[in-house]
């Protein structure tokens, strides 16, 4: 169909449909910006025609003709059918300034009243649709967009191809969308322009395929079925809708070990080629898709004698990969093997495990294999199961722990030692190991809802606690649950006495009474007998003192390193490594802080730990930052904030690691708007503690994004939930120096002062030397600012040394920047250059890119000023513009800022500002108020 300006489409695409397209996107509108061509590729399904609707939405804008069409399969065969599509409704247009040849040859073509062919008039109908296009062009931009190539008929894909080759400068843009399952697009790369941009349109994220099922209604998934149904759709949208779809509307969920429920719909796009297998080989495959790791050895001893010659048909039909790495089976798509398991029977599937549990090498997977052969329950299949869960945790892998701690449930009599409940409680316990939280919680409640064995119900609500995180405010309720439940038994009353600790600082922000429970637990933990518990207990409790900056936490700390150790409390994350971890960054001894994160990090990776493992990579991205590395830092707070989100895990914190990351060494906006999630997160989960480190990293930004104002705001609300808290110890949230400096940059000079004199003596009393020396930094700008000049460079010449020595590099480089403002004030622009070399070297050393850019702006020369073009120039100045700075300047003029006129024109905001530079150079102005000056006097003439 062919769309004129006039009746192009209202609206653009919905925006949930463009979930992780930004990349595909991006290029895109790059392209298309310079008046080039697209070519969107990738496997059906993957959300090509989503891309290819949103750019011709954007760019039909600004184009007086868009020419569209849109193939299938059943009309492929039928000649100049796109073509049609495309010119059938500006035939009239263009008919007149055709040639007539040309123009007969055409009207057949597109109307069918002729007998043109391509072999009879293929010169004329070349010409004539290049002659189209060209007689379109003259009359204003063109827009070619063509859906699903692979279904363009031959005809028209030559035609179309002919012109496009001999456009030239002519202002047609094309945009086509073709099936591609790898890279193979050149055939495609015919029907367009030679500079066409091929675009690869990739499969979505685990994340971005959560985000595309919460928009489209399916958002209370578990977080496992989620996972689940990203790994079978391999990231497709179209495929992980159906399956979410089928999923939501399914009244019973699979049991562990079944698979995702597959729509017929899914099962259609495979089971035609299924249906081309001997019964044999279907037997094969089933047996491939029941298996893990399935190689051709092992389909041998699972019996399927003729597996190699089987397995080769598969492939030739496509239905499993052709070059597989390594020696196992593997289907060319998760979704082949899914449909095949789900359209076999319990028999078919039964055997298929039966085989597999006595080929199989791993005894993990020959007990997966056993249990889901076996119906019933059995409790030699259940012991089994448990043995090989405790191997499963013992190899890392909590999550396979977890599912089959839930299929030892199905096979343990309800008589049995342990009971159903206790392999339940281990499996929910190993899913919030595995960061399955969601899971966790129903196994928890399931408990709950059907036992009242006390120690069992305690475990439950534990369970039910740890997976609110810091959302604990959800859970008041539990608590005096739990303490009826756990009646006078020390070891479950320590249990619930832990969590209180948590609840003490996380929601009512009391350190005195979180450090009180931590020591009560830790008590009553040792009179059980529970050294797991008392040591965690212990760790807490130092943890608290080390915040407080209590006197009591070396000998805590102390205390919690005593023998006998529990390697698990060793590595966890609120464990005592953790605490001393903590310890040491505060003492600015970074090396071995660096060393001991590592450590741990390397090792709750090997455990499968997933919360833990989300907490050391922020705790070792603080402290790469803390070193002024910040690439490293920001690398590993992306890492941490991912992992997260996946998650559900630790989410607030790691949002405000990544937004300290992002304004020292990556993008300031996407730390503005990742500082702000923080602190809205927080005050909705009520944490008061993450509250106040969330302030301090939306100051900071605040400070590198030059809004001081904004700064103090941010600043002086963590320093009052500070206050409130407790905490004494400046070396915690390190905010102090920045609240000084934004302070000074807003004239408060003496509040500056009085901030820099109670945190430097918390500093001297805890020996915090960093601390020292960065408020050295910030007192050395109070004293310039109050005229004391050379006193000020002392101060700050000491303080950069000291920072330097300490191994702070970001913040050696903070004071060298201070130094080179101080001494290029005086001086002069002509000076400025070299002032800030020093500055520009350590930023650059430590690549804080925000920082840089900053040194690059002071030591940009300001022009000298030069009179503005008088106004009887002005029309002629504006209109000597290149068509990309006219429409800069226009948008200028009306108000928009950088961002939005890079938004409106689908450009960089980079590219915004050099298009500005030219345009000032080229008009002899200085600024966006001259461009403003210099229109109004064009129009008052």
């Amino acid at each position: 169909m062919t769309v004129r300006r006039d009746f192009q489409e209202s609206g653009r695409s919905r925006s949930d449909l463009l979930i992780g397209r930004d990349e595909a996107l991006t290029g895109a509108r790059e392209q298309l910006s310079r008046g080039g061509s697209v070519l969107l590729h990738g496997p059906a399904g993957i959300g090509k025609s989503t891309v290819l609707r949103t750019l011709a939405a954007e760019y039909g804008e600004s184009a007086r003709t868009v020419l569209r069409c849109s193939a299938t399969e059943s009309e492929s065969h039928l000649p100049f059918l796109a073509l049609a599509d495309l010119l059938g409704l500006v035939l009239d247009e263009v008919s007149g300034q055709l040639p007539v040849a040309q123009r007969v040859a055409l009207e057949s073509a597109l109307t069918g009243r002729g007998e043109s062919t391509l072999q009879r008039d293929g010169l004329a109908l070349r010409l004539a649709v290049l002659s189209a296009l060209r007689a379109l062009a003259a009359k204003g931009p063109v827009l070619v967009v063509a859906d699903d190539l692979q279904w363009l008929d031959t005809a028209s894909t030559e035609l179309l191809g002919f012109a496009a080759r001999r456009l030239g400068d002519d202002p047609v843009r094309m945009v086509f969308a073709g099936r591609t399952d790898g890279q193979e697009y050149d055939r495609y790369l015919r029907a367009s322009t030679p500079d066409t941009l091929a675009v690869r349109v990739n499969p979505l994220t685990h994340s971005q395929v959560a985000a595309l099922l919460d928009h489209r209604g399916y958002g209370g998934l578990p977080r496992s079925a989620v996972r689940e149904i990203h790994r079978t759709s391999a990231g497709n949208p179209l495929y992980a809708l159906e399956l979410g779809r089928a999923l939501a509307e399914n009244p019973t969920p699979p049991r562990p070990g079944e698979p995702l429920p597959v729509p017929t719909s899914l099962r259609a796009l495979v089971l035609s080629r299924l249906e081309m297998l001997s019964d044999d080989a279907r037997r094969t495959l089933l047996v491939v898709s029941a298996g893990a790791r399935p190689t051709l050895s092992l389909l041998h001893a699972a019996g399927r004698e003729n597996a190699g010659a089987e397995t080769a048909q598969a492939a030739a039909l496509g239905l499993l990969a052709t070059e597989p790495e390594g020696p196992a089976v593997r289907f060319a798509h998760p979704l082949v093997s899914a449909a095949l398991y789900a359209e076999a029977s319990a028999q078919e599937r039964r055997a298929a495990h039966a085989a597999l549990s006595t080929a199989a090498s791993d005894p993990i997977e020959r007990a997966r294999h056993l249990a889901l052969a076996t119906e019933g329950t059995d409790p030699e299949v259940a012991a089994r199961l448990a043995e090989a869960a405790a191997l499963a945790r013992d190899r890392g892998a909590p999550s396979v722990a977890s599912s089959l701690g839930l299929l030892a449930v199905r096979h343990t009599p309800a008589d049995s030692v342990p009971s159903p409940d206790e392999h339940r409680l281990r499996a929910a316990e190993d899913a919030i190991t595995a960061g399955d939280l969601d899971l966790a919680r129903d196994i928890a409640r399931q408990v709950l809802a059907r036992t009242a064995v006390p120690e069992d119900r305690v475990r439950a609500w534990i369970i039910v606690i740890d997976t609110a995180g810091h959302a604990m405010t959800e859970v008041d309720a539990v608590f005096p649950q739990a303490l009826a439940d756990a009646g006078d038994d020390p070891r479950l009353l320590a249990l619930i006495h832990y969590q209180l600790a948590w609840r003490a600082l996380l929601v009512e922000g009391d350190f005195a009474e979180s450090r009180e429970e931590a020591a009560r637990a830790s008590e009553l933990a040792a009179r059980g007998g529970d050294r797991h518990t008392e040591l965690m207990s212990l760790s807490f409790q130092a943890h608290t003192e080390t915040l407080m900056g209590h006197p009591d936490a070396p000998a805590t700390i102390k205390r919690a390193l005593k023998e006998p150790q529990d390697p698990r409390v060793t590595v966890h994350h609120n464990g005592i490594g953790s605490v001393r971890f903590r310890w040491l960054v505060m003492s600015d001894q970074l090396p071995e802080a660096r060393a001991t994160i590592t450590t741990l990090l390397r090792e709750v990776r090997r455990r499968g730990s997933v919360e833990s493992e989300v907490h050391f990579l922020r705790g070792l991205a603080e402290t790469e930052l803390r070193c002024g590395h910040c690439g490293r830092a920001l690398d590993l707070a992306r890492e941490s904030l991912r992992l997260a989100r996946d998650t559900g895990i630790g989410e607030v914190a790691s949002a405000m690691l990544a937004a300290l990351a992002e304004a020292s060494g990556g993008d300031v906006d996407r730390a503005l708007a990742l500082a702000k999630e923080s602190v809205e997160h927080a005050e909705e989960n009520g944490d008061l503690i993450y509250l106040s480190r969330a302030q301090a990293a939306l100051g900071y930004a605040r400070l590198v994004a030059g809004d001081a104002p904004g700064a103090v705001q941010s600043l002086r609300r963590a320093r009052e939930l500070e206050h409130d808290l407790g905490v004494d110890d400046p070396a915690r949230g390190r905010w102090q120096g920045d609240l000084a400096e934004a302070l000074v940059r807003v004239g408060e000079t003496d509040e500056a002062q009085e901030v820099i004199d109670v945190s430097r003596a918390h500093a001297l009393r805890l020996g915090r030397e960093s601390v020292l020396a960065v408020l050295d930094r910030a007192e050395a700008l109070v004293r310039a600012a109050r005229g004391e000049h050379e006193a000020a460079l002392a101060q700050l010449t000491s303080a950069q040394d000291r920072l330097a020595k300490l191994g702070y590099g970001l913040e050696e480089a903070r004071a060298a920047l201070a130094l080179a403002e101080l001494r290029a004030a005086p001086a002069g622009p002509a000076q400025a250059p070299t002032s800030y070399d020093e500055a520009a070297r350590l930023f650059r050393r430590s690549r804080a890119l925000p920082w840089l850019r900053r040194v690059d702006a002071a030591t940009v020369p300001t022009p000298a000023p030069q009179p503005l073009v008088q106004q009887p120039q002005a029309a002629a100045a504006l209109d000597g513009l290149a068509a990309m700075e006219r429409q800069v300047a226009a948008l200028v003029m009306e108000g928009a800022t950088n961002r939005e006129i890079a938004g409106r024109l689908f450009i960089s905001v980079k590219t915004v500002e050099a298009t500005l530079t030219r345009v000032y150079r080229k008009l002899g102005i200085r600024s966006r108020v001259d461009i403003v000056r210099l229109a109004a006097g064009r129009h008052t003439k």
